[in-house]
């Protein structure tokens, strides 16, 4: 099942009370919201994470600041990720550039997200998938949501969590591969990296596929 909130203006609270008529979940059940990040990068892996609440605590995660990662400042989403880290259950996933190049994104992005949900300390009743897409090979009912990190407090918490622990590592991988403004970009294609690019060539982090007509 798909969720679109652009077209039913579902609210967090109206989302609650959906799953719990659908699924006839009760309130101390679990849910998990899983998201990735790094999906366009041309450098670096596509990272997930995964966040388990019980239904009735999402909710809180509003009061708290959450929303999707690309709408907070840096300092914002490192502030929440501390929050979120004492007050959730989670697991953060990824799979590398070798993957990426084998299997593309999406495939890549799919995989990283069922790893991150593998390692949850307790199996969810219910999964909430930002994007069209299903995680395959997982036996738990599930609900992608389009636009999930802006409309579920719950994918909005998976979001920030993989951007803060996905844009630690490419500051750390930074130093290791000077010229394409890594600690800037975390990997995007901005000016700077195209040009580091077109100077320097691409490393074995930087994304085979991605980089192809950059480099023609």
């Amino acid at each position: 099942m798909t969720l679109d909130p652009n077209n039913n203006g579902l609210t967090d609270f109206d989302r609650q009370a959906w799953w719990q008529q659908q699924h006839h979940l009760n309130g101390d059940r679990l849910v998990a919201g899983v998201d990735e990040v790094g999906r366009g990068a041309l450098f670096g892996p596509v990272v997930a994470a995964a966040v388990l609440l019980p239904i009735t605590a999402i909710g809180n995660l509003r009061t708290l600041g959450v929303k999707d990662s690309k709408q907070i400042s840096q300092n914002q989403r490192e502030s929440l990720a501390e929050h979120l880290a004492t007050l959730t259950a989670y697991h953060i996933s990824f799979a590398d550039v070798p993957t990426i190049d084998q299997r593309n994104i999406r495939q890549a992005s799919l995989l990283a997200m069922g790893r991150s949900v593998a390692g949850l300390p307790t199996v969810p009743t219910h999964l909430l998938v930002d994007g069209r897409d299903q995680i395959p090979g997982l036996k738990i009912p599930q609900t992608s949501v389009i636009q999930g990190d802006t409309h579920s407090a719950l994918i909005g918490a998976a979001s920030i969590l993989a951007k803060v622990w996905r844009d630690r590592l490419i500051i750390r991988l930074a130093s290791r591969f000077p010229g394409y403004d890594l600690a800037n970009n975390k990997g995007y294609g901005t000016a700077k990296h195209r040009q580091g690019l077109r100077e320097l060539g691409k490393t074995p982090l930087h994304r085979t596929l991605f980089c192809r007509k950059i480099l023609a």
